[in-house]
């Protein structure tokens, strides 16, 4: 596998700017696309995005472009749009350069609709490209600041894992190799869905030990459905897991959590997206986690009760009054 040393971000939103960041900091000559003409502007002339992650200053190697294909020729591809929105961004790039290099996905969700994976979506619309998940514990605004993350790179290639991990690797971004695609990305899609729930109860203020309680067995549905798909327990117990589920269930600069404590304190869904302008990627995922775990015939209470508060169908009341009232159970199953 040969060495990396240009790549192409696709998505300049949080994550990606902040991708785009850990990229150029590892020596890598970036180039970051965005749909938003005026995030271009704000990087060339303020080194900056303020639309999206303000008060950050950008590497000098990180250049900005709305133009899908500038990034042709791009060595190493990191696709970073919403998750909802990956398969239309795949196909404009891929009819824009014709594709051909590594494709890191970093999106976190499930696909309406089709109930795909984002790495099946990635093999319709870019078949035989080399493909890898990057999932984690991590906040955009940390991790473009430089402060220490640590991550999960998934990769069936081990070679092209190394190659991928050595190539964006820094002092304070650590990619730790895994070859299970599907728990590295049920990890990450699924607890966005559930951070909304831990948000509620924070919202509603019922307790520390209800919090506590509701990521473990929030944890336990992620791992049921993981294994459903074929994924593998001692992935989702890792970073892109287990880690990434107590970050994004333990603090309010979660948007899932933040999403999710506003309806606890009496918001409607439509008041609490209100102004948003970054997307909440459980809210986008909830109906197609819904659905796949029924369609897997999995037991997933939260993610379910979750999904029917944000469609208007459950009031959070009934949710809670729901969970609580499930029949009592062997905690292992």
């Amino acid at each position: 596998m040969g060495e990396f040393r240009t790549a192409g971000v696709i998505g300049a939103g949080a994550w990606g700017t902040a991708l785009a960041q850990v990229c150029a900091r590892a020596g890598l000559k970036t180039t970051l696309q965005a749909r938003e003409a005026e995030v271009v502007e704000s990087i060339r002339n303020r080194r900056s995005n303020d639309l999206f992650l303000p008060g950050v200053t950008l590497e000098d190697g990180v250049a900005a472009t709305t133009d899908m294909a500038d990034l042709k020729g791009c060595d190493l591809i990191l696709a970073v749009p919403p998750a909802q929105h990956l398969r239309g961004t795949l196909e404009a790039f891929r009819d824009q350069t014709g594709g051909g290099a590594p494709v890191v996905l970093c999106s976190k969700g499930i696909e309406r609709g089709s109930l795909k994976l984002m790495t099946e979506v990635l093999a319709e619309v870019l078949p035989d490209t080399p493909s890898a998940v990057l999932s984690g514990p991590s906040f955009a605004g940390e991790v473009a600041r430089g402060l220490p993350t640590a991550v999960t790179l998934a990769c069936e290639d081990e070679a092209l894992g190394k190659a991928i991990a050595a190539a964006i690797a820094t002092p304070t971004f650590r990619p730790y190799l895994a070859d299970d695609l599907v728990g590295a990305e049920i990890g990450g899609a699924i607890k966005n869905v559930l951070a909304i729930a831990c948000g509620i109860v924070e919202g509603r203020e019922l307790g520390r030990s209800a919090h506590a309680a509701l990521i473990t067995r929030a944890f336990a549905e992620i791992t049921r459905i993981a294994e459903a798909l074929g994924g593998r327990p001692e992935t989702v117990r890792g970073l892109c897991g287990l880690g990434d589920l107590v970050l994004t269930c333990s603090s309010p600069q979660s948007r899932n959590m933040s999403l999710g404590l506003a309806l606890g304190r009496g918001q409607t869904v439509t008041e609490a997206l209100a102004g948003k302008r970054s997307v909440a990627e459980g809210y986008e995922s909830a109906p197609a986690v819904r659905d796949l775990c029924e369609k897997l015939a999995v037991d997933a209470p939260i993610c379910t009760a979750t999904a029917e508060v944000l469609a208007g169908r459950w009031s959070v009341d009934q949710a809670i009054e729901d969970l609580l009232t499930r029949p009592i159970r062997v905690e292992a199953d």
